[in-house]
């Protein structure tokens, strides 16, 4: 079984942008490094400016350069491309995505240790760099170096490039197994989704999931109907949906009773809520389902307290 470490530098972050470096590390199962393959590329699109202020790519420096499919480290990959061996990516869906524009449909195993990390740390942080420092890979980047040197491997890490990132993505693996974590079980965190536990964006950002699905139903509703939500928030929200004991409570977002629950509603302005459940836009299917509810159950006795406050 070989291993291989990989990253990209990109010309950009678009749908037509293209690989500008590729670096290759390949270690047997002992993560002895074996080779090393780092490669400027000429993409066939330019390098975007703020691509180049990240990664230090210049048009210059890629127009000697070869197509990515005439390097080495390009061959290598397609030749060790089996489920016999393992590809390892810090946030694989970017440059898997990638290496497809390039023609690369990958059969390895793979460990994507964003994904890791998730998992093993759920209250963590994930950057490959931030994880650096925190594991104080740095420490051992020197040590290295001069393992690789005495491999006939003489290697100048500059910044921000695809080979540094790689070393890191090496260490930081390396460092995963010293505390018990095998590939194996990295490979299977990676194919695991992710749970959830509070939301890291949107209107809701870090308030629980639980919390929303019961105070906000529309606004759940609304995310699990759009297509291009990911995967691991829409089974963590559904994991929340199947756990959550209270009830939903939708509110009339419009109109004279904007604010009011329409439990509120049917007890003073009964012919309201069944105008509202046949002429209402707007309403999501679970508003609308939630007042067909109330109104199979007839109309409830008023409530003096809410006529008055109304």
């Amino acid at each position: 079984m070989k291993l291989l470490f990989l990253d990209t530098e990109t010309t950009g972050n678009g749908p037509e942008d293209r690989i500008c470096q590729l670096a290759v590390v390949v270690a047997n199962e002992e993560l002895e490094i074996e080779e090393v393959f780092d490669h400027l590329v000429k993409p066939p699109v330019p390098i975007g400016i703020e691509a180049m202020s990240i990664h230090h790519i210049t048009p210059e420096m890629v127009d000697n350069a070869p197509p990515i499919r005439f390097t080495e480290g390009w061959k290598r990959l397609k030749e060790l491309n089996s489920p016999d061996n393992v590809l390892i990516i810090h946030n694989a869906q970017y440059d898997l995505e990638m290496l497809k524009r390039e023609g690369f449909n990958s059969h390895y195993r793979l460990v994507d240790t964003f994904r890791v990390l998730k998992q093993l740390y759920p209250e963590g942080r994930y950057g490959l760099q931030y994880n650096r420092y925190y594991f104080q890979l740095y420490k051992r980047e020197e040590e290295l170096l001069a393992r690789l040197k005495e491999k006939g491997l003489e290697l100048e890490l500059r910044p921000h490039s695809a080979l540094a990132d790689t070393l890191v993505l090496y260490l930081l693996v390396e460092h995963l197994v010293r505390e018990g974590h095998s590939i194996e079980e990295m490979i299977e965190l990676t194919q695991k989704p992710i749970i959830y536990e509070k939301f890291y964006w949107g209107k809701h950002k870090y308030r629980p999931i639980a919390e929303v699905i019961v105070e906000d139903p529309e606004y759940i509703e609304t995310l699990l109907e759009d297509e291009n939500l990911e995967e691991d928030w829409r089974v963590s929200i559904q994991y929340h949906l199947e756990r959550v004991e209270a009830k939903p409570v939708y509110r009339f977002q419009l109109g004279k009773y904007r604010g009011m629950t329409p439990e509120d509603v049917a007890r003073i302005d009964w012919d309201y809520l069944k105008w509202a459940y046949h002429n209402l836009g707007g309403l999501s299917r679970g508003f609308r389902e939630r007042i067909a509810e109330i109104l199979k159950e007839g109309k409830p006795p008023a409530d003096p307290y809410l006529e008055e406050e109304v």
